[in-house]
Formats: structure tokens, sequence, C-alpha cells
């Protein structure tokens, strides 16, 4: 690495002047909590979906959890989700008062295998919960017809997947319920934050008293005229609401999301076609998808080769770093985690797709502001892993 080149994170948000301008309005204006450019946001969201809500939170671990409450589930009820994900996934499922159940992922794309969805469907099953896993839709057709003919609910995980789309339609456009997340590792940011995106208006009035200490102003008329401060408390709630701190960032974010999303697909296609001779790993492969999609390439992860490097995938972490670059692990496989082991039975020999991608994936460097010179430098550093 030469002496003055900057340390390359493996990711890195764009945060453009206006942006910058806009929160540094919101601090000076007094209103920095829920208000209205939270209210602006959301309806930017709605018309970006074409969905007659979006109901912004503070994150998308807590839109999953919220949710998944509104299904009212019941001890020893189940829902299937994918076995190669990020733990807040299984984690709501539990949090909701019900059992996770896992499907094995393609080894090739990380996605749940809908070829095996079906035989994790039981009588107790209630909700599908797909992962669109580094940007890549699941195949959504295969996983509705499934839920239509068994009368199951369908809550996409999105956290990778806004602005990605399925047979020419946006995730979130269509559908049951998607939930989005603007953590700053993601191809938008508030910060913190996420949105869920349904159809369903039960489903959306919960939402609003979950996401705010269970606070019902609809009843202001029992306890006090219009406009006044009094309120009801329908339900014991969260404090999940999203801050207009928050939407200032993502009222400047999201129409620039196409551009994020062009820079990370044109990233993305310089690595396939750079690293698909080397040695040191196994790019991502999607020869098998079988419908139209657009990647929204949230990371770029492929699989270490560990035994022809020679080295293990800590090790090789470290390499990266005295070169001068970041890397990441996503993710290490949830049912091997002691909690879920030793709670609700897992083992590893379960799940070999997952487990194998669990232990030899890395996600490289891949941000908007990334230039081609930065890339080239990592393509060099995961050659050399072999010298």
């Amino acid at each position: 690495m030469p002496d003055d080149a900057p340390f390359l994170p493996f990711a890195k948000p764009s945060i453009s002047p206006e942006a910058i301008a806009e929160v540094v309005a919101c601090l000076e204006s007094g209103w920095i909590t829920t208000g209205p450019r939270s209210q602006k946001f959301e309806g930017m969201l709605r018309e970006f979906f074409h969905a007659p809500s979006a109901q912004c939170c503070s994150s998308a671990t807590a839109g999953l959890h919220m949710a998944l409450l509104t299904l009212d589930l019941q001890p020893g009820d189940e829902v299937i989700t994918t076995a190669m994900t990020f733990v807040a996934t299984l984690n709501t499922i539990v949090l909701a008062g019900s059992k996770p159940v896992l499907v094995d992922v393609d080894p090739a794309t990380g996605n749940l295998d809908v070829n095996q969805l079906e035989e994790a469907i039981t009588m107790k099953t209630r909700a599908i919960m797909p992962v669109h896993f580094a940007g890549l839709p699941v195949d959504l057709d295969a996983v509705y017809a499934l839920a239509e003919r068994h009368e199951l609910r369908v809550i996409e995980d999105c956290a990778h997947a806004i602005g990605a789309e399925y047979r020419g339609q946006r995730l979130g456009s269509f559908g049951d319920t998607q939930v989005f997340s603007f953590h700053p590792n993601k191809n938008m940011t508030t910060g913190e934050g996420g949105v869920v995106v349904t159809r369903d208006d039960q489903m959306v009035a919960a939402i609003e008293k979950l996401r705010f200490h269970g606070i019902d102003r609809s009843a202001e008329n029992e306890f006090g005229q219009p406009g006044t401060a009094r309120y009801d408390i329908a339900l014991a709630g969260y404090k999940f609401n999203f801050m207009d701190l928050q939407a200032a960032l993502g009222i400047h974010q999201l129409p620039a999301l196409e551009g994020f999303n062009t820079r990370r697909c044109e990233l993305a296609e310089r690595y396939l076609h750079e690293l698909v001779d080397c040695p040191a790993v196994t790019i991502p492969n999607f020869d098998g998808v079988n419908y139209p999609y657009r990647h929204a390439w949230h990371l770029f992860a492929p699989r270490l080769n560990l035994d022809t490097i020679g080295m293990s995938r800590d090790a090789v972490t470290v390499a990266l770093k005295t070169k001068g670059i970041g890397s990441g692990l996503h993710y290490q496989a949830p049912h091997l985690s002691t909690y879920y082991r030793d709670e609700w039975g897992f083992k590893r020999g379960q799940f070999p797709g997952a487990e194998d991608l669990s232990d030899r994936i890395i996600s490289l460097p891949l941000f908007p502001d990334m230039t081609n010179a930065d890339q080239d430098r990592v393509i060099a550093a995961v050659r050399e892993l072999i010298d």
C-alpha cells in the first residue's frame, strides 16, 4: 500500500452537502424528533414504492418486530426464514412470541432455497420471512404461491434490497409486507432507521400505535377537543419512532439512491470480471436464477477458498487490513450461535449451504464513492492472498 493511501473501509455512506445543510437546518429549527420532515420523508417513500403506506421507525429490526406482532402470533406458532441472515431476523421472530423455522440456502446466491421451502411448512406455520440476501431478490413467485396455498403471511426482510427489482417491479411496490433498512452500511442511510411498507390497513393502524408507546390519537374526541394534547393508550407500545433529524438525511438520500445503486452495480460487475479466475475466492454465481431481476448490490461477498489460500478467514481479514483494506463478515449463520443452539436445538450439519457460507464468506469494500483505483487495490490484495 502506498504510504499516502487512506484506509479503505468495506462500507461508507455518501452524504451530500445538501443533506448536511438539511441536518443543520433541522437542528436550528428546534424540531429534531418526529415531525414535519419525517412526514415529508414518509410521503416520498410512499411515492417511491407506489404504496399506500410507508411507516418509518427506529430500525429495520424494529419494523420486522412490529410487523410480526400484528399477526398475533401464539406460543408454538412458527415463522419460516432463511438459515443465512443477520441474527436480527431470527430475534424478531422470537421476540414476537413465535418459533423460528429455518430453510437452507442456495450456496451460489446465498438466498433461501425455495425448493426446500414447502417441506418446512407445518400446521403451525403462520408466516414466511424471506431475506433478499446481499440485494438479490428471492424467487417471490414461488414464495407467494406457497403462501397463498397454505394461507400464510409474507413479511419480506428487504434490509439489503432497497431499489432492487423482481420481474421489473421494485421490491416494496407489490406483495404483502416489506421492511427496509437505512443503517449506515446500507444502500441509503438515515443514520439508523427503517421503514415498513404494507397494504394491510390493520397492520398500518397497529404499527402506528406500536411504534410510539401505544398512543392512540384517534381517540382524542373522547378525551378532549381535536388538536389538544390529550391522548389515549391503546396498548403497551414501544419507543420505535423515527426522528426528523434522520429524515433530514433521508430526504436527500432517497433521490440519490438510483445513482448510488448504479455505481454499486458498476463496481460489482468489475469485481465479477476481475475475480472470476482468481483461485483465492469463489465469486457469487447467478446462472441458476431463472427470473428477471435487478440486484441492489448491498454487499459483494465472495467465498474464500481457504484450503487454496492456506490460512483462516481471520488471518485473511488481518492480511487485508495490513494493506489498508477493510472487510466484513456477513454473516455468521445464526443457528450456530450459543443462544439458538441451546434454546432452540439447532446444530451444525442441519443447513450445510448456510454453514459453508458462514465459514467462508467475506464482504469486500463496496460503496458509491469508491473509485476504480480503490477497487484495483482490493483486487490486487485478494490475488496476492495466494502468495
